[in-house]
């Protein structure tokens, strides 16, 4: 019995020799670098990056696979720190930019029927494609805020409210949206177009009081031009300057100047929308 015991002793010394060899022999070195860079991430592991985690996404920046700035939750800060880290330069001087919501319907929208089905905008949508008489609108249901991996989104009076403060503008809520009304925009931009109906001005009213009617007021209205109406305005963030003038002649409110995470009244000098005075012949009702 002692010398079965002795010859175990001795085969597993032998093997424990034999693997603490095999594991100097076959080691393979890693760069520390790859290391820092993963550390430099936030380790938010959120996947906006499009890679499974930090990890993924800091061996793929170590790689040359992925730009430096592929972590849209660091930013800039995380960016520059890579960048230092590997010895690069690298584009990083883009604004920061924050999710916002490219609708104002809620209540303004007019309802077909009483949806009770799960709390999921894609079910919503599936369901004869969704409770709202406008086809391009928010649903409400919150799929967006639930997504959210950095609580930055909550819903007040049916819309999502973004907290920009908690957003890190990783996109997560914008892949989620089966309306796709969520957009990352600069988070100095303080004029939005608050409609994402792209039927002809008639029918996009008689779904919803806000809607734009593509009446083209804005576009004239701009001194920079930075807004064009084509299916939807759309305006340019890289020529706005935040004036509101499109805010003040847009006879539906399609548009509302943002500040502080909240819409800022502003007195507009259009007549109501009930009768459409002061559109321009432009206008698709």
């Amino acid at each position: 019995m002692i010398e079965i015991l002795v010859i175990f002793l001795i085969l597993g010394v032998l093997l424990g020799l034999l693997l603490a060899i095999a594991s100097v022999k076959l080691h393979v070195k890693t760069d520390p670098k790859l290391f820092n860079v993963i550390n430099a991430l936030p380790g938010a592991n959120c996947g906006a990056c499009g890679y499974p985690g930090c990890a993924g996404c800091g061996r793929a920046i170590f790689e040359g696979k992925a730009p430096i700035n592929s972590c849209p939750v660091g930013g800039k800060a995380t960016a520059t720190a890579i960048s230092e880290i590997l010895g690069v330069e690298s584009d990083i001087d883009s604004l920061p930019k924050v999710a916002r919501v490219k609708c104002n319907g809620a209540a303004n929208a007019k309802a077909i029927y009483e949806y009770t089905g799960a709390k999921s905008c894609l079910l919503a949508k599936n369901s004869f494609s969704g409770m709202k008489a406008c086809d391009f609108g928010c649903f409400g249901l919150g799929t967006c805020a639930i997504s959210c991996p950095f609580d930055a989104i909550k819903m007040v009076n049916g819309l999502p409210k973004v907290n920009a403060k908690k957003c890190t503008a990783c996109g997560v809520c914008v892949k989620a949206c089966p309306q796709f009304i969520m957009e990352l925009i600069p988070q100095n931009q303080q004029v939005l177009v608050n409609c994402n109906n792209t039927d002809k001005g008639k029918n996009a009213l008689s779904t919803c009081s806000v809607a734009c009617i593509k009446c083209k007021k804005c576009e004239k209205a701009c001194n920079y031009d930075a807004i064009h109406v084509g299916k939807i305005a759309i305006i340019d963030y890289d020529k706005c300057t935040n004036c509101g003038a499109c805010v003040e002649v847009c006879p539906t409110h399609a548009i509302l100047r943002y500040e502080n995470n909240k819409f800022v009244s502003v007195v507009y000098e259009v007549e109501e929308q009930a009768g459409c005075s002061g559109c321009s012949t432009n206008c698709e009702r």
